[in-house]
């Protein structure tokens, strides 16, 4: 169980994939250390990033498995669960707490909209109550189509869903996000998920955040996070736009193929990525590189001091 709020950068893993498709394990171990060496609190697995919806049940359990191994308890691991079928989430719900992770996270069935949040709480409340382990629901409307107002459900919710502690919230609407950290006295544990808006997500009371580029630039973002903490908001906003500037060049490409190549410029061997969604050819990966170099990111990515 956690004991206490998720803190700092939490890096929404990928999933490393064989040229077939096929799933494998061995880099997970050193792509762990790397990432907490950078600074890294906390791993958000099988998650938009880590492809998990594309994973059969028990391709999810094996990658959950070795993220947790991986970490080794030395920082938190989250294993997302979400599924259509709620039966089949409520399966990774139960291993993920066998397996010693730390906190579950779903989000809702996406085939048949949930369309209010009545709903939505007790479709998540059969999910969680599946074992004894902190839940946070995953609010993405840009995948899933729910747009539910989401003071609404955790103020339903928390009468509904006895481990529901938070929510990883990935949207642009900072002003929910805002009302959902004071939802019931600040009680729920409300992480930011966009990560190119992580100093407005700063500005607005977020404490964590779990994003898909932590995973390449860490160093990056914990300078943000201190420029903001030092109060130095000209520096973080500069800061910042590095980060606005790496997200516009990676959205030129296919965004997963683009981070798993970056992530191989970075010494992470990951493969490609798992049907609908497509790796970089050669030349586009050769592009990418290109691109990134003429913004400098191989200069301050993985820089711990920056002007």
């Amino acid at each position: 169980m956690l004991e206490n709020r998720l803190d700092g950068l939490i890096a929404a893993t990928c999933t490393p994939l064989k040229t077939s498709g096929d799933v494998i394990t061995d880099p997970i171990p050193p792509l762990v250390d790397a990432l907490i060496d950078q600074g890294v609190r906390g791993l958000y697995v099988c998650g938009s990033t880590g492809e998990g919806i594309s994973l059969s049940t028990e391709e999810r359990q094996l990658v959950a498995e070795a993220y947790v191994k991986a970490a080794a308890g030395r920082v938190p691991v989250l294993v997302q669960v979400g599924h259509n079928s709620v039966s089949e989430a409520r399966k990774l719900v139960r291993h993920a707490a066998d397996i010693g992770a730390d906190a579950v996270s779903a989000t809702c069935p996406s085939y048949f909209k949930v369309s209010d949040p009545v709903t939505l709480a007790d479709c998540m409340r059969e999910i969680a109550s599946a074992a004894e382990i902190p839940f946070y629901y995953y609010h993405i409307p840009s995948l899933t189509g729910s747009t539910i107002d989401m003071v609404e459900f955790l103020s339903i919710a928390a009468e509904r869903i006895p481990t529901l502690v938070g929510l990883k919230y990935t949207d642009t609407k900072l002003h929910e996000f805002q009302a959902c950290l004071e939802v019931a006295d600040g009680r729920f544990d409300v992480v930011w998920g966009c990560d190119e808006m992580l100093l407005g997500a700063l500005a607005t009371g977020a404490r964590a955040a779990i994003g898909s580029t932590y995973n390449i630039a860490a160093p990056l973002y914990r300078r943000v996070i201190a420029a903001a903490e030092q109060g130095d908001w000209k520096h973080a906003r500069m800061l910042q736009s590095y980060s606005v500037a790496m997200v516009r060049v990676m959205c030129r490409y296919p965004f997963h193929g683009a981070l798993k190549a970056i992530m191989q410029f970075q010494g992470h061997s990951l493969g490609g990525c798992r049907l609908p969604l497509c790796g970089l050819s050669a030349d586009a990966t050769e592009r990418l590189r290109a691109d990134l170099e003429a913004i400098g990111f191989f200069d301050w990515s993985a820089a711990d001091s920056m002007v």
